[in-house]
């Protein structure tokens, strides 16, 4: 007899994979992630599924966005880009927090929640979910004045 896998059973392993990623990550990379830190992970295939760099530019970010993933080719293993309000230059070390967040995307695909990328984020920095997200809206809230 086969057993069947629901959405919500792929949803759960997912959730315990991103966890469990996120602690190999502080493992490795803790147990401050900066950005020196942040730098050499994102070189680091058993961190990040496809090669990564970080851009302070406002292309391919939406008005309000902080940070998103945008594929350098046709193929996911082209590479991304990781495009950061350049408003975030002068905070290196807060910079770890919205590319975390946005991994979850690079590793997963669109099937990873913003649930997923809060438990791997706060995960890979050692702090409390309550936390990190409280960070990226302290964050967040810069863009209101910022422009570009």
């Amino acid at each position: 007899m086969s057993t069947r896998l629901t959405a919500n059973d792929a949803m759960t392993s997912l959730a315990a994979h991103v966890a469990d990623k996120g602690g190999e990550i502080r493992q490795r990379y803790g147990p401050r992630l900066g950005w020196k830190e942040l730098q050499a992970m994102l070189q680091d295939p058993a961190c990040v599924r496809y090669p990564c760099e970080i851009l302070f530019d406002t292309l391919g970010l939406e008005p309000g966005e902080m940070a998103h993933p945008v594929c350098r080719g046709e193929r996911p293993e082209d590479g991304f880009s990781i495009y950061v309000h350049p408003v975030f230059m002068t905070q290196l070390e807060r910079v770890p927090h919205l590319v975390l967040y946005q991994l979850v995307l690079v590793n997963y695909g669109d099937f990873a929640s913003a649930d997923d990328a809060e438990v791997f984020g706060s995960a890979a920095l050692g702090i409390s979910r309550e936390d990190y997200y409280q960070t990226l809206c302290e964050l967040s809230d810069q863009l209101g004045c910022a422009t570009g």
